[in-house]
């Protein structure tokens, strides 16, 4: 049943601040019936709407929207979480406030609910399974940077720092660094070392996670280049399977096609959309980098990818990453839907049998 079979008979803008958020109230007719602000936070979103009639909300993406959306459906209300990157397709307004943004929230939710381009926030539980990637990621850039700097500050006094991996980098390098740089470098060294027994111990309860919570990650990691990262952002990000008709559209979901500008005769090439999560796309985008790259085995993808580079132009290697990357997200949830065993050379052998 669509959302406009359900109207409510008031319909709420909500556009959320840091710390205020303005409230903007319309009837099935589209009068203004109140304005208002609220408190960001638990106490303020719950003393406004706890004893009202059940009302449609409309709230934009945001930092505050998950947690709000869910307080919201827990009071009764039917929350829409819009994404404002969609209603506008990157072309900002002519006028804008806190006012005027409730009140534009209220009236398309009221019209047609379509014209916000609804999203669905992931559960509570999913989001805190997530963070631990997110937290994993946000040590390893940390690290990465400390090593540059270090590698950096050790060449430009005319020495260098022998090559070998991250791990292993704060024990190789404490032993040849220069002298006159150990006093400053040193620090960096055993903070680098820190970094990397902690990440040791996020990716232990990454594993820990996985098991226990969301085994199928553990199927999705049969193609090459999808690590238990990759699998497990995969199934959080997506959390269900059958919110895609298709697993075609998999691939729009982490943003991985082209933008789309027709008009008229024209039609550009543009460069892929960018939507939805940065983390996911960056990890799908890595694991086709493995399958293209010297040490990816010979399967379907890596023959998929190798045949548009070898069409050459000027960004080729580029389109076949990006090309290689949405058809593992479209393998990965049909491998998830199916529950079937995976075939690296699947498309090779039906071939062969044509």
């Amino acid at each position: 049943m669509s959302h406009n079979a359900l109207l409510p008979n008031v319909t709420i803008g909500l556009d959320l601040g840091d710390r205020m958020s303005r409230t903007y109230e319309v009837d099935a007719g589209g009068a203004c019936l109140r304005e208002g602000t609220v408190p960001t936070t638990v106490a303020g979103i719950t003393q406004y709407f706890a004893k009202r009639e059940r009302c449609r909300v409309v709230l934009e993406v945001g930092t505050h929207s998950p947690w709000v959306s869910r307080l919201l459906e827990e009071l009764g209300h039917e929350a829409i979480v819009a994404n404002p990157s969609a209603m506008f397709a990157g072309r900002g307004r002519r006028r804008r406030n806190d006012r005027l943004d409730a009140q534009f929230l209220a009236r398309q939710g009221r019209a047609d609910v379509t014209l916000v381009s609804p999203m669905q926030h992931r559960s509570a539980a999913a989001q805190r399974d997530l963070e631990h990637l997110h937290a994993r990621d946000q040590l390893v850039a940390v690290r990465t940077k400390l090593i540059n700097h270090v590698r950096g500050a050790v060449k430009s006094s005319g020495c260098r720092v022998s090559r070998c991996s991250s791990e292993a980098f704060a024990k190789r390098a404490a032993g040849e660094l220069p002298e006159a740089l150990s006093a400053a470098l040193t620090p960096l060294l055993e903070v680098i070392a820190d970094l990397t027994r902690r990440i040791t111990a996020a990716e232990r309860q990454v594993a820990v996670i996985m098991r226990e919570r969301h085994p199928v990650a553990q199927r999705l990691q049969q193609p090459a280049g999808v690590g238990p990262l990759t699998a497990l952002a995969f199934v959080l990000l997506i959390e269900d399977p059958k919110r895609f008709r298709k697993s075609r559209d998999v691939g729009p979901y982490f943003g991985l096609v082209p933008r789309l500008d027709d008009s008229g005769d024209a039609t550009p090439q543009l460069r892929i959309s960018k939507a939805g999560d940065e983390f996911g796309r960056r990890l799908l985008v890595s694991a086709a980098q493995y399958i293209l790259g010297p040490f990816g085995p010979e399967c379907d993808l890596r023959r998929y990818g190798t045949a548009i580079a070898h069409r050459g132009g000027k960004n080729a290697k580029k389109r076949a990453v990006i090309a290689v990357a949405r058809k593992l997200a479209v393998l990965l949830h049909q491998l998830w839907v199916s529950q079937a065993a995976y075939d690296p050379d699947y498309q090779l052998k039906r071939r062969a049998a044509a």
